[in-house]
């Protein structure tokens, strides 16, 4: 396969660039890593590596760009995951400017993530990877079963007992341990 051009790399990044990274911290839980997996995604896909990257092209044949991707960013983000699993990382003081409009709001976001990353853990590791790649990346029962290496009607039934899952929980939740944001949108 020739490299690709630069143009179509560029364009290649900026579509997908963003739910990758997502869902490769997803698995390694944290950003730089993340980001590191993905870029190695792109220089094999750049350079049509052996493992079969598909050419760019637009519409049904780029669902399947988008699958070898996510399922090469999978296969990356685990094997950094088994490389760094003897590291202990150290937390960096949080000195970053929030975005947020106000503390109040930072604290309300954290608050209800954090309250919603406790209700995911809950669920099997499988449920939790096909809850992410469904409701975090827009992947269909299809891609997903590419992705993981289960069968879709496999994906089916994860999705559908996590969610009834999550259901159960968020209903014998305390209403006043639920975060206010969450509150509000039942």
């Amino acid at each position: 396969m020739t490299p690709l051009p630069a143009l179509e790399l560029v364009s290649l990044m900026n579509r997908y660039e963003r739910p990758l990274v997502r869902y490769a911290q997803s698995i390694v839980g944290e950003l730089d890593g993340a980001r590191d997996v993905v870029q190695e995604t792109f220089i094999k896909y750049a350079r049509g590596s052996a493992d079969g990257a598909p050419a760019l092209v637009v519409g049904d044949a780029s669902r399947h760009v988008e699958s070898w991707l996510f399922t090469v960013t999978r296969n990356g983000a685990l094997d950094h995951l088994r490389k760094h699993s003897r590291i202990i990382p150290m937390p960096l003081p949080d000195d970053r400017r929030s975005e947020c409009a106000s503390p109040d709001e930072e604290m309300a976001n954290r608050e209800s993530a954090e309250w919603l990353l406790r209700l995911l853990d809950a669920l099997t590791p499988n449920q939790r990877e096909v809850i992410r790649l469904k409701f975090q990346n827009d992947l269909s029962y299809k891609e997903i079963a590419e992705v993981t290496g289960l069968s879709a009607t496999n994906v089916g039934f994860l999705l559908h007992v996590a969610l009834k899952k999550l259901r159960e929980l968020l209903h014998e939740a305390p209403l006043d341990s639920v975060p206010f944001r969450i509150r509000t949108a039942l």
